[in-house]
């Protein structure tokens, strides 16, 4: 009987959402907000990217609720309709090229604002030792280390370069690397 109840709380919140009843979509809206903002958070989204995605999704549901699109199966039909839309469109986001860029944009501006902070604790001393390490490094090294890291290329795409198998271009990076804590350790315990 309390099923029968719940499937008809859906029923009658579609039809208040079909008639534009602003009080239920007001209170559907504000209701179902705070889960969709919990699922954009915890994956990489501000409370902006919620506010959009959640504004989007919920003008989906809405349309498809009065196009007789949507009907419900259970007592949360409703709700959990609004979360998978709401979760499509954030993974979308996540998906696309402009997010990907816009994030690693404020990854750089994080990271700079970081390393702003930790100069007081001798950041800066230790970006010098490690500046020095990498220029006493032979000119293979380098050129693999900041094709590596500053120019992001995969080891596939270096591997191809230079005619090697992947894994001679990850073991050549290794080695690098190694040379590359050598020689700072080194220069490190002169100072």
């Amino acid at each position: 009987m309390r099923d029968a109840y719940k499937i008809t709380h859906q029923l009658q919140l579609i039809t208040a959402i079909k008639d534009n009843n602003s009080m239920a979509l007001k209170a559907f809206y504000v209701e179902n907000y705070a889960k969709i903002e919990r699922l954009v958070l915890k994956n990489s989204g501000s409370q902006e990217h919620a506010k959009d995605i959640y504004q989007d999704a919920f003008i989906s549901m809405w349309n498809s609720i009065r196009n007789g699109a949507f009907v419900p199966q259970n007592d949360t039909a409703l709700q959990g309709y609004l979360y998978q839309i709401a979760k499509n469109k954030w993974m979308d986001v996540l998906r696309s090229k402009r997010f990907k860029t816009t994030q690693s944009l404020s990854e750089e501006r994080e990271l700079y604002l970081k390393q702003e902070e930790e100069q007081d604790d001798g950041y800066e001393q230790k970006l010098t030792i490690a500046m020095k390490a990498f220029m006493n490094l032979g000119q293979p090294c380098k050129d693999l280390l900041r094709t590596f890291y500053f120019e992001k290329k995969s080891l596939r795409d270096m591997a191809t370069e230079l005619n090697l198998e992947e894994s001679s271009v990850r073991n050549k990076k290794y080695r690098c690397m190694e040379k590359l804590r050598q020689i700072a350790l080194a220069q490190n315990h002169k100072q």
